[in-house]
C-alpha cells in the first residue's frame, strides 16, 4: 500500500510541480525568516556579553562565582564534610556550569589571631600584628619571590614549625623579616609559624586576586598540606572560614543556555548547604544572566513582532498557493471521495507531502536563515549594508523551535482546506459550483469591519499614549521603537484592503452598468468577467495590497527612524568635529591700594580708598582680596585651516549669559559667538526648520557688526521684533546687540530649554575680554580623528577634548537592536517585494491555464487576438494594477497615521530636530520597478498564451483544468 500511495503523491506533485515548487519556496522562506531572529538574537547576545565583560573589566570579572563556608562561633570542622564540598566544587560545579574558567582559587583559613614574636629581642613585642592563618591554591603560579623562599609543599611543619610567607608590602607594614617566628594562638595553643619569604603578584589586575591586595596585608600564607593535615587534623584547629572562587569564560554563551544556567546557580545553594552547612553562594553572575535574558528575549519578541507581519504574508502566499492548487484538484479529490477512498486517505496524501516540502525546508531554510542572520547584523541603515565585523551567528534551539514552528504552521495552512475538500462528494461539489457568486466567509461575518475597528482602537491607544509605555519597546537613538507600531498598522493596511474588496464588485456592476450601451467590447467582457467572478481574484488583490503596502510602511518607518535619529545627533554636535584647545591662561594683575596723602601732598582724586576696589572698602584695603580675574591668551586658529583632510574651520563660543530685554532679566541663556562665513562653510543645517534659507541670517549677522538672531519663542513672549534691542550680561560686562533674525532653531540649540542669542564673535571680544572657544572642522569623508589629533599634536596645539559626530553615529549604528530593527525592515521589505511578484506571475499563469475554454470559445465567437488580449490587460489593470496602487496609498496613509507615534511622551514636546515622517524617492522608485516588472510578465505571459492558443484544441468536451 506504501508504494503505491507514495507513487501517486508523487505523480501528483509533478504534474502540479509549479505550484509544488512555489510552495516549497514559500516554505523556505518561512522558516528561513523565522530561524533568522533567533540566530541574529543569539549573536547580539554575545555581542552584548563581549561588552558586559569590557565593561566589568575594572572590578570583578562578568563570571564570578564565589562560594563560601562561614563557620559560627568556635563549632568543630567536619573534615569529611569540607572534604565533600571541596571535591564537589572542584570537580562537580565546573561540569554544571559548563564553560571553561579562568582562574580557580582555593582559601581555607582559620581566624585571625594577635601574634606574639618567639624571640622578643629579635622582633618588636610591643607592636601588635593581628594576622590570619590561610592557605590558597595556585600561589606559586600568580605570585613572585621577592625576598626568601616559598614553603616546602611536601612537609607539614619542619621541626614543629609551620613554614610561611607574606605579602611583601604586608611584611613591611608590620615590621615582619624574613626568618621571624611567630606564635599563633588557636583552640588553647600555640602554633609556631616562621616566615621563609615574601611575593608580589605578578598581575594585580589577575581575577586570582578577586578579594584585594588589601585584604591580604595581614596574611600569612601556608601550604595546602601543611594547613589540611598540619593545622586542622594534626592540631584540631577549627576552620572558620573557606572560600571558593571561579571566574568563567561567559563569551560564548547562548540563549538557550541562560534559564538551564540561572537554574543551575539557584540549585546551587541548596546543594552548598547540605554537603557542608553555613556553605552558600557568596558572588554569582546570576544577576548578570537575568539581565542577558532580559535583554534577549525583548530583542527576540521586538523583532519577532516586527517580523509577524511579514511572516503572515508569507504564510498567506503559501496557503493561496495551496488553495490555487487545490482548485485546480477539487474535481479529482471528488471524484476519487466519490469511488470509495477515505477521507483520511485523502488527508493522509496532502499532510504527507506538507511533511515532505516541510523536512525539505528544515534542511534548507536555516542555512538561508543564517545568511539572513549575517545581513541583518550588518545592516547599518534601511536597506543599507556595510563590510563590517559581523555577530557571531550560530545555529540555536531556539532556532530549530521557530523553524519548526514555522512549518508547523504552514503545514496547517496547506492541510486545513484539503481536509475541507476531502470531505467533499462530487454532488458537494457541484453544487459548490453553482453558488460560486456567495460571498467569502469574512464578508459574510462583516470582519473586514471588525479588523478595522481594532486597528482604529489600536491608534486611539497610540494617540492617547496607552500602547507606548508597553514593556518591550526598545528606546534606541532617541527614538521609541514599539513593535506594536508595525503590528497594528499591519493590520489596519490588511483590514483596508478587504474593506475595498468589500465594495469592489459594487463599482464593477456600477461601471457595467453605465456603460454596457456604449462600452467597447473587450471593456465590457473585462468588467463582466470580473463582476461574475470577483471573489477568484480577492486572494491575488489581497496579495498585493498586504505585500505592497507593508513594503511602504515598512520602508517609511525604516527611513524616518534611521533620517531622525542622525538628524538629532547631527543637530546636537552641529558639525564633524569639535576641538577644545588648551587656552593659556594667568590672572589678572590687581591694582595696588592707594596710600593715604601724606601732609603736604597734593591729593590726586583718589583720597577715599576706592580708586579700583570694591565700593565701600575703605582705603581699598580689600583690593588683594579680590577674586583674580584670568587672562587667556588665544592659541593659534590658522592652524586649524591648513590640516590634511580638512575642509573649513570656525571659530565658535558658547557662553552662559543672562539675557535682558526691555531692562529685566529673563533668565538664564546662551551666547553662540560666530564668525558668519566660516560658520556656513561648517556648521549642519536643516533648511526646512527656518523660514527663510540660514544663509540669509548669517549675511544679516555679517551686515552689522551688532547683530543677533534670536528664538522665536522668545521673541513670541516678550513681543520682541526685528530692530529691537536685548542684552546679555556676560562674566565680564553687558553686550548689547540689535535683533535682525528671529527664527525657531539653530544647530546645538535647544530654545526650550535655554534662551540662544547668536552673535558676531570679533564685536563680542570687542566688548568683553576674550574667553575660549572651541573650533568647529568640516572634514573630508574617510579622514580619522587620530590624524587630526596627531597633527595637531606635532605643531603644538595641546587638546582639552574632541569631539566627533562620526564616532557617535557609528557607534549608534553598531546597537545590536538598531542593527535588528533596520535588518529586518530591510528583510521584510525585500521579502514583500519578492512574494508580491512571485504571486502575481503564479496566480496569472494558472489563472490563464485554466481559463483555455473560455478563450477558445471568445476567440470561435469572433474575437480577435488582439481584443482577446486587450481584454485581459484591462482585467489585470483592474485587478493587479488597482491593488498596486491601493496598497501603496494604503501604505502611504498608514504611514502618516502611526509613524507619528515613533516619539515618546517625553520627546514630542522637545523634539529637536522637529520629527518628520520620510517617504524615500529610492524606495519608491524600487516599488514602481517591481510594478512594472509584474505588469511587463503578466503582459508577456497574456501574449504567449493567446499566441499559442488553438480555437479546435481549446473548444472540446470536458472541464477546464
Amino acid at each position: 500500500m506504501r508504494m503505491p500511495l507514495f507513487r501517486f503523491l508523487f505523480r501528483k506533485m509533478w504534474n502540479t510541480r509549479w505550484l509544488t515548487i512555489s510552495t516549497l519556496a514559500g516554505l523556505i522562506l518561512a522558516v528561513a525568516f523565522a530561524t533568522s531572529i533567533p540566530m541574529y538574537a543569539d549573536g547580539a547576545l554575545k555581542r552584548v556579553v563581549a561588552t558586559s565583560l569590557r565593561e566589568q573589566s575594572t572590578g570583578l570579572p562578568a563570571g564570578s562565582l564565589l562560594m563560601r563556608y562561614q563557620a559560627s562561633g568556635g563549632e568543630a570542622t567536619n573534615l569529611a564534610s569540607l572534604h565533600t564540598v571541596s571535591s564537589y566544587i572542584k570537580d562537580g560545579v565546573p561540569k554544571q556550569i559548563g564553560f571553561p574558567y579562568q582562574t580557580f582559587v582555593e582559601t581555607l583559613g582559620v581566624r585571625n589571631a594577635e601574634v606574639t614574636p618567639e624571640d622578643p629581642t629579635k622582633v618588636d613585642a610591643s607592636r601588635k600584628r593581628q594576622l590570619s592563618l590561610v592557605t590558597s591554591t595556585g600561589l606559586e603560579d600568580k605570585a613572585e619571590l621577592a625576598q626568601g623562599r616559598w614553603v616546602n609543599g611536601s612537609a607539614v611543619d619542619v621541626g614543629g614549625i609551620l613554614e610561611a610567607v607574606i605579602l611583601e608590602e604586608g611584611m613591611y607594614r608590620n615590621d615582619i623579616h624574613i626568618g621571624d617566628v611567630f606564635f599563633y594562638p588557636v583552640s588553647g595553643q600555640k602554633l609556631r609559624v616562621k616566615i621563609v619569604g615574601a611575593y608580589t603578584p605578578k598581575d594585580p589586575s589577575d581575577p586570582y586576586w578577586y578579594q584585594g591586595l588589601e585584604g591580604l596585608m595581614n596574611v600569612l600564607q601556608i601550604s595546602n598540606k601543611a594547613f589540611n593535615e598540619g593545622v586542622l587534623t594534626k592540631y584540631k584547629a577549627p576552620l572558620h572560614t573557606a572560600n571558593w572562587y571561579y571566574a568563567f569564560d561567559l563569551r560564548e554563551i547562548k540563549t538557550s543556555q541562560l534559564s538551564p544556567l540561572s537554574n543551575t546557580l539557584e540549585r546551587l545553594n541548596i546543594e552548598l548547604y547540605q554537603m557542608l552547612k553555613n556553605t552558600k553562594v557568596e558572588i554569582s553572575f546570576a544577576s548578570i544572566l537575568s539581565n542577558f535574558r532580559t535583554q534577549s528575549l525583548q530583542l527576540q519578541t521586538m523583532l519577532f513582532t516586527l517580523a509577524i507581519p511579514m511572516l503572515a504574508m508569507v504564510f498567506y502566499f503559501i496557503a493561496m498557493n495551496a488553495r490555487q492548487s487545490l482548485d485546480k484538484q477539487r474535481s479529482d479529490i471528488a471524484v476519487l471521495r466519490s469511488r470509495g477512498a477515505g477521507t483520511g486517505q485523502i488527508i493522509w496524501i496532502y499532510l504527507l507531502e506538507g511533511l515532505l516540502l516541510g523536512a525539505v525546508a528544515m534542511a534548507a531554510g536555516p542555512m538561508l536563515g543564517w545568511f539572513m542572520a549575517k545581513s541583518i547584523g550588518s545592516a547599518n541603515g534601511f536597506l543599507t549594508f556595510v563590510d563590517r565585523k559581523s555577530i557571531p551567528v550560530g545555529f540555536s534551539t531556539e532556532a530549530w523551535i521557530a523553524g519548526g514552528s514555522a512549518v508547523f504552521l504552514a503545514i496547517l495552512a496547506t492541510v486545513v482546506p484539503a481536509i475541507i475538500y476531502a470531505r467533499s462528494s462530487i454532488v458537494n461539489y457541484k453544487q459548490q459550483l453553482a453558488r460560486s457568486d456567495r460571498g467569502p466567509i469574512w464578508q459574510r461575518w462583516f470582519l473586514d469591519v471588525l479588523l478595522l475597528g481594532a486597528a482604529g482602537y489600536g491608534w486611539y491607544l497610540f494617540n492617547e499614549r496607552q500602547m507606548i509605555s508597553f514593556q518591550t519597546g526598545m528606546t534606541t537613538d532617541q527614538l521609541n521603537v514599539q513593535p506594536f507600531l508595525f503590528f497594528v498598522p499591519a493590520l489596519a493596511i490588511f483590514a483596508m484592503g478587504l474593506f475595498f474588496l468589500r465594495i469592489f464588485p459594487w463599482l464593477l456592476k456600477l461601471f457595467n452598468w453605465l456603460g454596457k450601451r456604449f462600452l467597447p467590447v473587450p471593456l465590457y467582457l473585462t468588467l463582466a468577467q470580473l463582476s461574475r467572478s470577483s471573489k477568484a481574484y480577492y486572494p491575488l488583490m489581497i496579495l498585493l495590497i498586504l505585500t505592497l503596502g507593508l513594503g511602504v510602511y515598512n520602508a517609511s518607518a525604516a527611513r524616518t527612524i534611521d533620517l531622525n535619529s542622525t538628524e538629532r545627533t547631527l543637530y546636537q554636535y552641529g558639525t564633524d568635529v569639535v576641538i577644545e584647545s588648551v587656552w593659556p591662561a594667568q590672572p589678572e594683575r590687581p591694582l595696588k591700594p592707594n596710600k593715604p596723602n601724606q601732609p603736604g601732598k597734593p591729593d590726586n582724586g583718589n583720597s577715599g580708598g576706592n580708586s579700583g576696589g570694591n565700593p565701600g572698602s575703605p582705603g581699598g584695603g580689600n583690593e588683594n582680596q579680590r577674586p583674580a580675574k584670568m587672562i587667556y591668551s588665544e592659541p593659534p586658529f590658522e592652524v586649524y585651516r591648513t590640516l590634511n583632510g580638512v575642509e573649513a574651520a570656525a571659530r565658535v563660543l558658547n557662553a552662559k549669559a543672562n539675557i535682558v530685554v526691555s531692562g529685566r532679566s529673563i533668565g538664564q541663556g546662551n551666547v553662540m559667538g560666530i564668525d558668519n562665513v566660516d560658520f556656513a562653510k561648517v556648521a549642519w543645517f536643516r533648511n526646512d526648520l527656518f523660514p527663510a534659507h540660514p544663509y540669509q541670517y548669517l549675511n544679516l549677522l555679517g551686515a552689522y557688526e551688532h547683530a543677533a538672531i534670536i528664538p522665536s519663542n522668545i521673541a513670541e513672549k516678550y513681543q520682541l521684533k526685528v530692530n529691537d534691542i536685548v542684552s546679555a550680561g556676560m562674566a565680564d560686562g553687558m553686550v548689547e546687540f540689535v535683533v535682525v533674525g528671529i527664527l525657531p532653531y539653530w544647530p546645538t540649540q535647544y530654545p526650550d530649554k535655554t534662551p540662544f542669542i547668536i552673535a558676531n564673535l570679533d564685536y563680542i571680544y570687542d566688548q568683553v575680554p576674550m574667553t575660549p572657544y572651541k573650533v568647529w572642522l568640516k572634514v573630508q569623508d574617510g579622514v580619522k580623528t587620530g590624524s587630526i589629533m596627531n597633527e595637531l599634536a606635532s605643531k603644538g596645539v595641546e587638546l582639552a577634548s574632541v569631539e566627533d559626530v562620526r564616532i557617535e553615529l557609528a557607534t549608534q549604528a553598531k546597537h545590536p537592536t538598531r542593527g535588528g530593527v533596520f535588518g529586518i525592515l530591510s528583510l521584510g521589505f525585500l521579502v514583500s517585494v519578492i512574494v508580491s511578484l512571485a504571486g502575481y506571475v503564479l496566480y496569472w499563469f494558472f489563472n490563464l491555464s485554466g481559463r483555455v475554454v473560455q478563450f477558445g470559445v471568445l476567440r470561435a465567437m469572433g474575437l480577435s487576438k488582439r481584443q482577446l488580449t486587450g481584454m485581459l490587460l484591462l482585467e489585470q489593470v483592474f485587478t493587479a494594477g488597482l491593488s498596486i496602487a491601493l496598497g501603496i496609498l494604503i501604505g502611504r496613509l498608514a504611514s502618516v497615521l502611526f509613524l507619528p507615534f515613533l516619539q515618546t511622551t517625553d520627546n514630542v514636546a522637545t523634539s529637536v530636530p522637529p520629527f518628520r515622517i520620510v517617504f524615500d524617492m529610492k524606495d519608491t522608485v524600487q516599488i514602481y520597478f517591481v510594478v512594472a516588472f509584474m505588469m511587463l510578465a503578466g503582459a508577456t505571459m497574456l501574449f504567449l498564451h493567446i499566441r499559442r492558443l488553438r480555437v479546435h484544441q481549446a473548444v472540446k468536451m470536458g472541464e477546464e483544468r
